[in-house]
């Protein structure tokens, strides 16, 4: 499943109408960013390429091209797998194809790794979450699946292999999305294979904390969106107990599986976890948070400069935002209004890509923001002692005190936060212990 919003780094070589040769490439209408490029890179199915065409330019592109691999996305997959001379029987039995070789002799074959690369993300989920693997776990258990469309197919598909009774729930369908804990009681799994949660429109999630709590066999959850990191359906999870886990690990996996069809030879499938583990420590946003003056905008940015993340201080674009600073807003109109437009600052850039954000002391006053901060990012708390922080030119500090805000505060500073770095007396000195504990 390929999203077309993806972070900026993520940048790849284009072959717009089929201008150019292209060896192994990526057939979409509108692709955007994608993180394809640099997975087949390490996988050696290179150069790589985006081919974004219109409806009509599909059918001379694949049948005439001399190109030698392709991945197809949404909206191709059925036309895929009909232009091909010969489809694997994953292809025969879904009717759509994400994969196309082209033959030494010239026919195009259509398979469908998605199948494969869902079926590889539900096996090691099963066995880290679940402790048995996914036949045991799943065999004559209900798993609902989300949504009825291209990717619904495939993950149907790897769950009946495994001897899952599946249900398909969908808003026209006659499974929906109301009830479904009084229909399904001993429901073991929830996979969401639509779009709701993906980025941008995130952290959105098809179902809510009560639905998931409400089915008390559920096992677990998995998305097969993967940006963000955390969907909200992932952070749904979380918030009930559930083990969950987004769909990263499916997109590298049918790469691979793409790719070793191309190259024709096995490839490590440890590659998954290791190229899954790269791209999330690129795109993570490290979130730093802490007492009003400890010291977060001075740190973010030292710390943008040794990972080569963007830095944004949320105070400052709040200001540049609403054209009025945060201390203007809270001496004029007060806190309660501050709080929400400072969430609606923090929702904007939360659910961008490999930032570093310097976050305001009380940001951590609104439990909805905590589900901003995780959705793609990590939480580093810096810790300074009270007696050296100054309320100078922070209205809140001023009126209520330190000492106060820190009574109310610090526990949740400490609940929200991933690391909880100890002050070093520099701000550079912080931003490379945060580096060290977080591997950025």
């Amino acid at each position: 499943m390929e999203t077309t919003d993806m972070p900026e780094s993520a940048g790849a070589g284009r072959a717009r109408d089929g201008r150019g040769p292209v060896t192994y490439g990526l057939l979409g209408r509108t692709l955007g960013h994608s993180w394809s490029p640099r997975i087949h890179e390490i996988l050696g199915s290179t150069p790589y390429q985006l081919v974004e065409l219109e409806p009509d330019e599909v059918a001379p592109y694949v049948r005439e091209r001399r190109w030698r691999g392709l991945n197809v996305t949404i909206p191709y997959k059925s036309h895929a797998a009909q232009l091909a001379d010969e489809r694997t029987t994953r292809v025969e039995r879904l009717g759509v194809a994400n994969t196309l070789l082209r033959r030494p002799d010239g026919l195009i074959l259509a398979d469908n790794t998605d199948v494969l690369g869902f079926g590889w993300l539900l096996r090691r989920f099963c066995l880290r979450e679940l402790g048995a693997e996914a036949e045991k776990a799943l065999r004559d258990r209900e798993v609902l699946v989300l949504g009825s469309g291209g990717a619904s197919q495939a993950v149907q598909a790897a769950l009946e292999d495994c001897g899952a009774c599946v249900v398909v729930v969908s808003r026209k369908g006659p499974e929906r999305y109301e009830g479904l804990a009084e229909r399904h009681p001993h429901a073991a799994l929830v996979v969401n294979t639509t779009p709701v949660g993906m980025y941008p429109n995130c952290p959105a999630s098809a179902l809510d904390d009560d639905a998931l709590a409400d089915m008390r066999e559920l096992r677990g959850v998995l998305d097969v969106v993967y940006n963000p990191e955390r969907t909200g359906i992932c952070l749904a999870a979380e918030r009930v107990g559930l083990p969950s886990e987004s769909g990263l690990a499916m997109l590298v996996a049918q790469a691979l599986y793409s790719s070793q069809l191309w190259q024709g030879h096995d490839l490590d499938e440890a590659l998954v976890s290791t190229i899954e583990d790269e791209i999330r420590r690129e795109t993570r946003n490290v979130i730093l948070i802490g007492m009003p003056g400890c010291g977060k905008t001075s740190c973010g940015r030292e710390l943008s400069r040794l990972t080569g993340r963007p830095h944004v201080d949320l105070d400052h674009a709040f200001a540049e935002r609403f054209g009025r600073s945060a201390a203007e807003v809270i001496e004029g109109e007060g806190e309660p209004t501050f709080r929400v437009m400072e969430t609606e600052v923090l929702a904007a850039y939360a659910r961008k890509s490999g930032h570093v954000l310097s976050c305001g002391g009380g940001v951590v006053t609104r439990p909805e923001n905590l589900a901003l901060m995780r959705q793609n990012g990590v939480v580093a708390m810096l810790d300074r002692p009270i007696e050296e922080l100054s309320s100078r030119g922070r209205p809140i500090s001023r009126t209520r005190g330190v000492e106060a805000l820190a009574a109310e505060r610090m526990p949740l500073y400490r609940a929200w936060a991933d690391v909880v770095i100890s002050c070093t007396g520099s701000a550079r000195g912080d931003a490379l212990e945060i580096s060290r504990r977080l591997g950025v």
